[in-house]
């Protein structure tokens, strides 16, 4: 059996990042917390955590920080049955990864009535649909929405439905930069709008589209918000690909319009987690199974 003391010394250095701040979490030495890690490594025979700054946990303390998590929710849900059992047992923080445009939209519903039937605590990694898979290939989350569909060892995936993305621009925008109309030569020298360095959606909306120049790289401004992206769509600063339902709005009022009328870019949602959590994260699955349907189309 694990040795569960050095376990939650593993997952506070972890989760803190330093030996320091998890002796304090923990209300030990960090000298203490330094021993429970090494007779842990010893008992594995091999190395869990990388020290540094921050301090962070190899591939395999990363996957016994999910074993921990897994055990503080099966205790959270004993002690919920049984409310003399376990009473000083701490409330477990579930860390999952998501996108932004998810969280800006259908996600929020998932985690409110998520959160509203319980008393787990969520911890989101933002990342791009593209790599939160990575995420919790590596242990890094329990939980993730993902654009992959391929099979994830070790992991169930459901999916969740469809996201149509729509490339939008202001209509001074349109008239300075697509006055010759929307060609690979126009769109070369036009600003594009990115979110971070792994978005990829103007790239392969104009890839699906025969609208891409090879030869030219189109010159990108980086903002990482939602918020912010869409309002520098809508003062000219360039073009992007926006969530039809997050953009609503905009195209009515006409702040914001299509490059291209009728080309929409689609992508297909999953959600993803260790079958070994298939209990314990059954009721959060419900929740974003559901939210997904009112909010995504179909697959």
């Amino acid at each position: 059996m694990l040795d569960y003391a050095g376990l939650e010394a593993l997952a506070a250095v972890v989760r803190e990042g330093s030996f320091e701040r998890a002796a304090r979490k923990l209300h030990v030495t960090p000298s203490a917390v330094s021993q429970r890690i090494k007779q842990l490594e010893e008992r594995v025979g091999q190395v869990l955590v990388l020290r540094g700054t921050p301090c962070t946990g190899t591939e395999a303390g990363r996957r016994l920080c999910l074993h921990v998590e897994q055990v503080a929710l099966l205790e959270n849900e004993l002690r919920r049955s049984n409310p003399d059992l376990l009473p000083d047992t701490p409330i477990p923080t579930l860390k999952l990864a998501v996108n932004a445009d998810s969280l800006s939209t259908w996600f929020m519903d998932a985690m409110a009535e998520f959160t509203a039937g319980s008393n787990e605590l969520l911890d989101l990694r933002i990342d791009d649909q593209d790599h939160t898979a990575q995420r919790l290939r590596e242990g890094e989350v329990i939980a993730a929405v993902t654009a992959t569909s391929a099979s994830i060892a070790g992991c169930n995936t459901w999916p969740l439905g469809t996201m149509r993305y729509v490339a939008a621009a202001s209509p001074g925008f349109v008239a300075q930069y697509f006055a010759s109309g929307v060609t690979p030569h126009t769109l070369a020298h036009a600003p594009i709008m990115t979110y971070d360095r792994n978005d990829k959606l103007q790239d392969r909306w104009m890839h699906h589209h025969a609208l891409h120049q090879s030869r030219a790289a189109p010159p990108r401004h980086f903002i990482p918000s939602n918020y912010g992206y869409v309002r520098a769509c809508e003062v000219g600063m360039g073009w992007g690909m926006h969530p039809i339902v997050l953009i609503e709005q905009q195209l009515e009022q006409g702040s914001l319009v299509e490059l291209v009328a009728n080309t929409p870019l689609d992508v297909a949602m999953y959600w993803a987690h260790p079958r070994s959590a298939q209990a314990t994260l059954e009721r959060l699955t419900t929740c974003v199974i559901a939210a997904a349907r009112r909010w995504l189309e179909p697959i």
